[in-house]
């Protein structure tokens, strides 16, 4: 039951860091691919949901090793969050 509730915990860390990158109309978000820009970013929106999901469901069956890939994951992207936001990149 804790890696369910860890990594429930780190989607909506996800979440949130992905939302404010939308949001934030950087420069960068020009050059991604053209699927992630479509419904205005929300598909991209939709891969994190379904990666969440996955991961719940593997994590619910035990597996405590997919809970801290998506920790691993959740971390480089809070790394990347960071540095767009304080403009290094």
């Amino acid at each position: 039951m804790t890696p369910l509730i860890l990594v429930f915990c780190l989607g909506i860390v996800n979440f949130a860091a992905h939302k404010a990158l939308l949001e934030s109309n950087h420069p960068m978000l020009m050059h991604v691919p053209w699927f992630f820009q479509a419904l205005g970013g929300r598909l991209s929106l939709i891969v994190e949901f379904v990666m969440l999901v996955g991961v719940m469901i593997v994590a619910a069956s035990g597996s405590t090793g997919w809970a801290l890939l998506y920790a691993l994951y959740t971390a480089l992207n809070g790394v990347s969050a960071w540095l767009v936001f304080s403009g290094r990149v």
